[in-house]
């Protein structure tokens, strides 16, 4: 029985030991031709050595290929040569091309140690097939450019730059630092990327100059949900202050009740309204921020930017002095990006939904640990069945090249994480 299933080889014998299989094979095709000068039939077994290769595991256990590879002369040209296995076997990598195929799928889903492990090839060369792999698809892998492009932040081992395509909800790349230069790079080489109408961001500088560099016409937004996060860090600072002033049985409870200062009033149970009176009533200045707090979260429910941009000068100017510090930086980003977050009144343009994604790749950081930012960043974008794709209509045959690809589908992320298929 053929228990390798390779064709090219006959088997001469197997030898099972306690944790792989020593198989020796020989090809049953030799060559027909000289390779050097081409002439036919005038070959002849010159010598012989013995090859070891690695194969797909069998039963759970290691494969050697002891593969007798013959030698050549030809009476032609007296020129010397060994016959050809690469129909089967990568002699970059020392295995078969199967179980280098094998490798590059499972190097998305495994550590490379324990990869190593289960075929029998050294961890060095399980890492140099992935990086080899990566690269192809980076030749390959090619997104639609956006109309909405996002930028945002993910932390994969350090803080990262992600990028969006915001219409089709789906992650377009992740990049392996925030700093201007990178961005600009992936700007760049972005396709058609004069058809990026929107960038939505992080009020981060380096983005903003290399947004204005690249995509000059494009206009930029401040995604919102950046901005009100603020007025929830203003609150936590005021919240801090408070705490070193009481008993260290008040200052646990202030601990455990902080998530309720945070909700928005209309979101509080009957129980929270009783937790937040108590500790306004008994601190007035906390009960006064969170007021202010709630008010700032108000004005991005305006209509329009200009009832918006009245709105936000009459909060400011009613913000208590004691309060100023603790919003400062608020005020300051307003006062900065006021251009880029009043935009969103007249587009209405967010990327919120990539932040899920912040919580999805800590949950790939927990579960892959060992990996490196390259091997987490595959798992993401090159894993199977994780690619938007939109097809041509009105075709009854899908031709691949037709197809195109709209980046990595957040939800077909979410739903193979929670199935632990990442």
């Amino acid at each position: 029985m053929d228990i390798l299933n390779l064709s090219k080889f006959n088997i001469l014998s197997i030898s099972e030991h306690e944790f792989e299989f020593l198989i020796q094979v020989v090809t049953n095709s030799p060559p027909l031709a000289c390779p050097h000068c081409g002439c036919i039939a005038h070959l002849y077994k010159h010598d012989s050595r013995e090859q070891i290769c690695m194969d797909l595991p069998i039963h759970g256990k290691r494969v050697e290929l002891l593969i007798k590879r013959q030698r050549y002369r030809c009476r032609n040209c007296n020129r010397t040569f060994w016959e050809h296995l690469d129909h089967t076997i990568d002699e970059k990598r020392n295995c078969t091309k199967r179980l280098l195929s094998y490798i590059e799928k499972q190097s998305l889903k495994r550590t490379f140690v324990s990869i190593s492990e289960d075929v029998g090839l050294h961890e060095k060369t399980i890492r140099n097939i992935f990086r080899d792999y990566i690269n192809r698809h980076k030749e390959t892998l090619r997104f639609e450019t956006p109309n909405w492009l996002g930028i945002d932040e993910v932390h994969i081992i350090k803080l990262r730059c992600a990028l969006s395509n915001i219409e089709e909800r789906t992650l377009l790349d992740v990049l392996p630092d925030r700093n201007k230069e990178t961005v600009v790079g992936y700007l760049s080489r972005l396709p058609n990327r004069g058809q990026i109408q929107y960038v939505t961001m992080d009020m981060r500088q380096p983005y903003k100059d290399a947004v204005r560099a690249i995509l000059p016409k494009a206009l930029i937004m401040v995604d919102k949900f950046h901005v009100v996060r603020m007025a929830n860090q203003a609150l936590e600072t005021i919240r801090k202050q408070l705490r070193a002033g009481l008993s260290p049985k008040e200052r646990r409870r202030l601990i455990h009740d902080h998530f309720i200062l945070l909700k928005r009033h209309k979101e509080l149970t009957e129980m929270d309204k009783i937790t937040l009176d108590l500790w306004t009533n008994n601190h007035p200045s906390l009960g006064t921020a969170y007021e202010f707090k709630e008010s700032f979260f108000d004005i991005w429910e305006s209509d329009t930017r200009q009832k918006a941009f009245l709105k936000y000068h009459d909060w400011k100017d009613k913000l208590p002095k004691e309060l100023q510090s603790a919003f400062e930086p608020l005020t300051k980003a307003m006062t900065d990006w006021e251009e880029e977050i009043f935009a969103y009144f007249d587009h209405r343009i967010t990327n919120a939904y990539t932040e899920s994604l912040n919580s999805l790749i800590r949950v790939i950081n927990r579960l892959g640990r060992g990996y490196s930012f390259e091997a987490l960043r595959a798992k993401v974008l090159f894993t199977e069945g994780l690619a938007k794709q939109r097809k041509p209509k009105y075709q009854r045959r899908i031709d691949p090249e037709e197809t195109t690809l709209l980046g990595i589908d957040i939800s077909t992320l979410i739903e193979k994480l929670e199935k632990g298929e990442l």
